[in-house]
């Protein structure tokens, strides 16, 4: 292949290790990587980082873009500009809290057209299973999506109600006729109506609210609805350290169930939250900090296979000073790399594991199999980091459209500097170019237009 670009580091985040290397880019592919001191080829360019981190760029399989219908809350362009300025060179949006949400064909098509023109980043998108529409699941697994999310308990929207058991049930057997991927929202509605409920701006009070047990409970029963029925799971924004145990048990065994966390649970904890600073509740909630030391294990032993942000955004004035009625959600696209690595690098954990956890894992999950490493025939997809940089987070800096975020003031280790999109540099130093990101659909080549 004519090289057209070599990314040169003396760091750089390989699957086989860290090491430094010039990254050989053609037509957007990585041809090759080459040792540091390699001769550039005749006709490309070089661009050298020096000691400057290269990871391959984050894949974000767990965001609510909200566009159309929510685009107060947020957009595919303001979103996918966090994204990139944070590192992230991929996104796959969640099918609700927009309007409508992706749970035809039709539905799909209209959010595809919406994010076309918008995207700075490659973008995918996951199919929603409500109570009504089994029949729908196959067209959109033809259709391209990425697999289906469920709820179990309330979404917190009327238009994607919650499955029973029963739903759960059909709707898991339609997807192990095509090996579907369900992700599925992990809270068991009668342990929620049973845990004490109680309005105002006490954290305790909201934590109290959103037990573990509820978290434990449903991820037991979806781990037996996977096993009787052979389906392919995975449990989103794992909160509660208690179900780690079942879900090692049922890996062991067999059960096709996969599992995430965020960088709200692996960073922030409940001891610090303020009453009434509602820009830090979400569901499940955060919780207490021996309950994220277990999280970090289970992280390390390969229990939990990766970490993505759940970027749920809204306006302001949702978030009101009574736990009870703000909206939940936290903020974080562009904040997920720095805040991970601040916490990991204290815990004596390494770029490498973060790239395990924030690239490869996801894009392992969804089957982007050209993305989420460096090396031959992967899409050029890197994120360039400052690993031992620090700032400290401003809100009026974020690309969100609401700046509201539970980081605020924190001090953050690793600044992200450049981020390149098949071989293009897409953010540079806070500077960001048009949108260039394609739409991806299961199944697909990654690098072949979306438009």
């Amino acid at each position: 292949m004519d090289v057209d670009l070599v990314l040169r580091s003396t760091r750089v985040i390989a699957p086989d290790g860290t090491r430094p290397a010039s990254i050989a880019v053609s037509g957007g592919t990585i041809a090759a990587v080459l040792p540091h001191d390699a001769p550039v080829p005749a006709g490309a360019r070089l661009e050298d980082v020096g000691d400057h981190a290269v990871l391959p760029g984050l894949v974000d399989t767990h965001v609510h873009v909200n566009d159309p219908g929510r685009t107060s809350w947020e957009g595919f362009w303001t979103a996918t500009r966090a994204a990139a300025a944070g590192g992230i060179t991929t996104l796959l949006d969640m099918p609700l809290n927009s309007l409508p949400p992706t749970t035809t064909v039709g539905h799909l098509r209209v959010k595809q057209d919406v994010a076309r023109a918008k995207a700075h980043i490659d973008v995918g998108f996951w199919g929603g299973a409500v109570p009504d529409n089994v029949k729908d699941l196959r067209p959109l697994h033809d259709a391209g999506v990425f697999g289906f999310k469920c709820f179990l308990s309330p979404s917190g929207v009327d238009e994607f109600p919650r499955l029973d058991q029963e739903q759960l049930a059909a709707a898991l057997a339609e997807l192990a006729a095509f090996d579907g991927l369900m992700i599925v929202h992990a809270e068991d509605p009668s342990e929620l109506a049973s845990a004490p409920q109680k309005a105002g701006a006490a954290y305790a009070d909201f934590l109290a609210s959103r037990p573990r047990a509820a978290e434990n409970a449903a991820i037991r029963n979806l781990i037996d609805q996977a096993r009787r029925l052979r389906a392919r799971v995975h449990v989103l924004h794992l909160s509660s350290a208690d179900a780690l145990p079942l879900l090692a048990a049922a890996k062991a065994e067999g059960v096709r169930i996969t599992v995430e966390s965020c960088p709200h649970f692996l960073t922030l904890t409940a001891e610090e939250i303020p009453d009434a600073a509602t820009e830090f509740k979400c569901c499940p909630p955060i919780r207490e900090a021996a309950n994220q030391d277990l999280l970090w294990q289970g992280l390390a032993d390969g229990t939990i296979d990766c970490v993505v942000s759940d970027h749920s955004p809204s306006t302001a004035d949702l978030k009101t000073g009574d736990f009870a009625t703000a909206w939940g959600g936290i903020s974080s696209l562009q904040l997920g790399l720095p805040a991970i690595w601040t916490e990991a690098r204290r815990r004596g954990h390494t770029l490498q594991d973060v790239a395990r956890w924030m690239s490869t894992g996801p894009a392992r999950l969804a089957g982007l199999d050209r993305k989420g490493a460096i090396e031959a025939g992967r899409d050029a997809d890197f994120a360039v980091l400052a690993p031992d940089a620090t700032f400290t987070v401003d809100p009026a800096g974020l690309q969100h459209k609401n700046r509201v975020t539970a980081y605020a003031g924190r001090t953050l280790h690793g600044v992200v500097t450049a981020t390149w999109l098949r071989g293009e540099r897409i953010h540079d130093r806070g500077a960001l170019s048009e949108p260039g990101g394609r739409l991806l659909t299961r199944g697909d080549r990654p690098h072949a237009p979306g438009r």
